[in-house]
């Protein structure tokens, strides 16, 4: 099926949309004042260290102080032993630290940082602190293809010391001239990185993640990607240069959008934005979903709505859950939805329905580019699952709390 990119900007707002048969699968947004700094590495310095909650606070240059928590470095296993002060062992006031934010700050904590650092690339990702480090990405599954990529992966890499790599699921069925582009590529960039870890002073920006539009293109740039609409003329050329450079051999175009009706209404996406900031969303059988985002976690209700089905309670329940579980997976991509979502399904007594209700929503789920985990119907029929969230989502970033009500709701 045929995907479509469209990048609007007005001067104060990047919105970017994935069209993917028809349908809004993606939706980013980014402002010039609250842009993401998740991918920037920095130089800082350790501020304070915390034996108690095994973590300590960096001084990067930012408004807040960096977090890190001990089984954020690279040389420690995530299952650390928290009866163990190894904090104290790594880390002193004062002393100079290189790191990567993987996690924006949000609300009120400072961003998280680690010293895994990686950088991607269309095809790869560069591990400058794990040179002996060759590894494929778990969703490619062909134990055929797995193989044939860790063999380019060596001869490309051989005799290099400075990074090690890993396949990204782009690579999948990748011919090796494409990925020595990519190595190549990730070569010069390290150098260049190194060499300002040498010279820039204490705290600074190492190296800045690409902007919102070449990160969503550099993501998303596949044969299934026909074409790349782009309304800033500004904008056009860089993407149109990033494109030549980065993947020189894809057939699609970059094009420069100049119609009267804005590029969004165009595209019948603008409809399907202003959406995502509802809390009910209708589903096309008459049932719908109510959203419900707090601090701790997302709730999600499923309702029949005016669907009333035509032979059983437990008939319609069920076509109205396996539509719901379609829409809730493009919803937490759309709205950006982190953390813990708990959906609470219309009730269904036959197990192999709920089997195929959590069967639908991980196949949807596995669309996602972030990690998520579907961890199936607890004893009061609420489905659980947990999405990684590296930045705000998308309320967050276009609201703030009402004055009258200070975000309760309710006047």
């Amino acid at each position: 099926m045929s995907k479509e990119i469209l990048i609007n900007n007005n001067g104060f707002e990047t919105r970017i949309a994935l069209i993917d048969g028809g349908l809004t699968s993606e939706f980013w947004l980014e402002r010039q004042q609250q842009s993401s700094v998740v991918g920037n590495i920095y130089k800082g310095r350790v501020q304070k260290v915390l034996p108690g909650l095994q973590a300590a606070f960096i001084d990067i240059g930012l408004a807040k102080s960096a977090f890190i928590h001990v089984s954020d470095f690279a040389e420690v296993e995530r299952d650390v032993d928290k009866s163990v002060d190894l904090i104290s062992s790594l880390l002193h006031e004062g002393q100079l630290l290189v790191v990567q934010v993987y996690k924006d700050q949000i609300g009120s904590k400072g961003a998280r940082v680690t010293t895994q650092i990686s950088i991607p690339s269309r095809y790869l990702v560069m591990m400058p602190n794990a040179p002996e480090l060759l590894a494929i990405s778990s969703r490619i599954v062909e134990e055929g293809e797995r193989t044939r990529l860790l063999g380019v992966m060596e001869k490309i890499n051989q005799d290099n010391e400075d990074f090690g790599l890993i396949a990204r699921t782009n690579a999948d069925h990748i011919e090796k001239p494409l990925l020595e582009h990519d190595w190549k590529f990730l070569r010069r960039l390290w150098r260049k990185v190194a060499e300002r870890i040498e010279t820039q002073k204490i705290p600074s920006l190492i190296y800045s993640e690409f902007s919102l539009a070449k990160r969503v293109v550099r993501d998303f740039i596949t044969e299934e990607l026909t074409q790349i609409t782009v309304d800033s003329h500004d904008i056009h050329l860089k993407v149109k240069d990033f494109v030549a450079d980065f993947a020189y051999e894809w057939p699609g175009e970059v094009k420069w959008y100049q119609g009267s009706r804005p590029l969004f209404d165009q595209f019948n996406a603008e409809d399907e934005i202003e959406r995502i900031l509802n809390k009910k969303v209708d589903l096309k059988s008459g049932g719908n979903l109510v959203f419900d985002q707090n601090e701790a976690m997302t709730t999600v209700d499923v309702n029949t709505g005016q669907y009333v089905g035509f032979k059983s309670l437990e008939d319609t329940a069920f076509k109205t859950n396996l539509e719901a579980a379609q829409v809730v997976a493009r919803q937490l991509r759309l709205r950006n939805i982190g953390g813990i979502i708990i959906v609470d399904f219309i009730d269904m007594a036959d197990p192999e329905h709920k089997k195929q209700v959590h069967q639908t929503l991980e196949e949807n789920l596995a669309l996602d580019s972030a990690r998520t985990n579907v961890l199936g119907f607890t004893a009061l029929n609420l489905m659980e699952i947990t999405r990684k969230r590296t930045t705000e989502n998308i309320r967050d970033v276009v609201c703030e709390p009402c004055n009258k009500c200070r975000g309760s709701g309710y006047i």
